[in-house]
């Protein structure tokens, strides 16, 4: 039976506060490639390297990761909103879809981190399942990710590489008597 204590509006509209990262998770289909944009990932495991990804059960990658059983998750660049949009079933006009193709896994050129995943298990999630990943390769570089916020995208900026250090950010904190904060401030 539906629980009906809590309005689906009103829970979309409280979650959309948890800011969170954007993929596009991808699989090859004997008809091409096939991709839809989420939000609803994150790491599972370390030992052994597990992901998850939440699929409604209605989208029609729910069909094609259960048959494909391989897929690809490419966490997205500030630079590939286009991709999100497009993914996420509001294509741009013009936009091309180029692959890059890891162990016969398509993704995304260009983005913050590739992921080649052999599906682990599945479980069911109300009116989705949750789909665990094992990770087969990785591969990440620098740069502004994408993030959604209240169904809002945008460009966080990152801290450079290296130049971060634990507790930097406590020490170095606006109005307090620590002292001016540092010239680049995060």
């Amino acid at each position: 039976m539906p629980d009906r204590r809590i309005d689906p509006q009103s829970y979309r509209n409280a979650l959309g506060r948890f800011a969170t990262g954007v993929t596009v998770v991808t699989t090859a289909t004997p008809d091409g490639v096939h991709g839809m944009t989420a939000n609803a990932f994150t790491s599972v495991s370390l030992d052994p390297p597990l992901i998850l990804v939440a699929v409604a059960n209605q989208a029609r990658t729910h069909t094609y990761l259960t048959q494909a059983h391989r897929f690809g998750v490419s966490i997205l660049s500030a630079e590939q909103e286009p991709y999100a949009w497009h993914f996420a079933g509001r294509p741009r006009e013009g936009l091309q879809t180029p692959f890059v193709w890891k162990k016969e896994v398509p993704l995304l050129p260009d983005a913050l981190a590739h992921l080649v995943c052999s599906l682990e298990t599945t479980y069911p999630g109300g009116d989705h399942t949750v789909f665990v990943g094992r990770l087969e390769e990785l591969w990440y570089r620098d740069g502004s990710p994408l993030a959604v916020y209240r169904g809002r995208f945008f460009g966080l900026i990152p801290l450079p590489s290296g130049e971060w250090t634990p507790g930097r950010e406590l020490t170095h904190t606006r109005g307090t008597e620590g002292g001016e904060p540092p010239e680049q401030w995060w």
